[in-house]
Protein backbone atom coordinates (compact mmCIF):
# COMPACT_ATOMS: atom_id res chain seq x y z
CA UNK A 1 0.00 0.00 0.00
CA UNK A 2 2.86 2.37 0.78
CA UNK A 3 4.42 1.84 -2.64
CA UNK A 4 1.13 2.83 -4.29
CA UNK A 5 0.93 5.96 -2.13
CA UNK A 6 4.48 6.95 -2.99
CA UNK A 7 3.85 6.42 -6.73
CA UNK A 8 0.64 8.47 -6.60
CA UNK A 9 2.34 11.28 -4.66
CA UNK A 10 5.11 11.41 -7.29
CA UNK A 11 2.74 11.13 -10.29
CA UNK A 12 -0.32 13.09 -9.18
CA UNK A 13 -1.36 14.38 -12.60
CA UNK A 14 -0.86 11.04 -14.32
CA UNK A 15 -2.95 9.25 -11.71
CA UNK A 16 -5.73 11.85 -11.91
CA UNK A 17 -5.68 11.69 -15.74
CA UNK A 18 -5.76 7.91 -15.66
CA UNK A 19 -8.67 7.94 -13.28
CA UNK A 20 -10.49 10.43 -15.50
CA UNK A 21 -9.99 8.24 -18.58
CA UNK A 22 -11.15 5.18 -16.63
CA UNK A 23 -14.23 7.10 -15.50
CA UNK A 24 -15.09 8.09 -19.06
CA UNK A 25 -14.65 4.52 -20.27
CA UNK A 26 -16.71 3.03 -17.46
CA UNK A 27 -19.49 5.55 -17.92
CA UNK A 28 -19.58 4.98 -21.68
CA UNK A 29 -19.69 1.23 -21.17
CA UNK A 30 -22.50 1.52 -18.65
CA UNK A 31 -24.58 3.94 -20.72
CA UNK A 32 -24.10 1.91 -23.90
CA UNK A 33 -25.33 -1.24 -22.22
CA UNK A 34 -28.18 0.29 -20.18
CA UNK A 35 -29.66 3.36 -21.85
CA UNK A 36 -31.16 3.92 -25.30
CA UNK A 37 -29.64 7.39 -25.79
CA UNK A 38 -28.00 8.87 -28.86
CA UNK A 39 -24.22 8.62 -29.01
CA UNK A 40 -23.76 12.36 -28.48
CA UNK A 41 -25.78 12.24 -25.26
CA UNK A 42 -23.84 9.20 -24.06
CA UNK A 43 -20.58 11.11 -24.56
CA UNK A 44 -21.92 14.14 -22.71
CA UNK A 45 -23.07 12.00 -19.77
CA UNK A 46 -19.78 10.12 -19.68
CA UNK A 47 -17.83 13.37 -19.58
CA UNK A 48 -20.04 14.74 -16.80
CA UNK A 49 -19.58 11.59 -14.72
CA UNK A 50 -15.84 11.68 -15.26
CA UNK A 51 -15.68 15.35 -14.28
CA UNK A 52 -17.56 14.63 -11.06
CA UNK A 53 -15.17 11.78 -10.34
CA UNK A 54 -12.21 14.07 -11.07
CA UNK A 55 -13.51 16.70 -8.64
CA UNK A 56 -13.75 14.04 -5.96
CA UNK A 57 -10.23 12.81 -6.68
CA UNK A 58 -8.82 16.34 -6.70
CA UNK A 59 -10.50 17.01 -3.36
CA UNK A 60 -9.04 13.83 -1.93
CA UNK A 61 -5.61 14.77 -3.33
CA UNK A 62 -5.85 18.19 -1.68
CA UNK A 63 -6.70 16.61 1.67
CA UNK A 64 -3.86 14.10 1.27
CA UNK A 65 -1.43 16.91 0.41
CA UNK A 66 -2.57 18.96 3.41
CA UNK A 67 -2.09 16.09 5.86
CA UNK A 68 1.21 15.15 4.24
CA UNK A 69 2.47 18.72 4.76
CA UNK A 70 1.19 18.69 8.35
CA UNK A 71 3.05 15.44 9.06
CA UNK A 72 6.26 16.80 7.49
CA UNK A 73 5.96 19.93 9.64
CA UNK A 74 5.50 17.90 12.80
CA UNK A 75 8.53 15.74 11.97
CA UNK A 76 10.63 18.87 11.38
CA UNK A 77 9.35 20.45 14.57
CA UNK A 78 9.94 17.25 16.54
CA UNK A 79 13.50 16.92 15.24
CA UNK A 80 14.28 20.54 16.17
CA UNK A 81 12.86 20.09 19.67
CA UNK A 82 14.88 16.92 20.30
CA UNK A 83 18.08 18.65 19.12
CA UNK A 84 17.70 21.30 21.84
Amino acid sequence: MESIQSWVSKNKLASIGGLWATGVGASLSYSTARTPLKTSLKLIHARMHAQALTLGVLSAAAVFHYYDQQRAGEETHGAAASAN
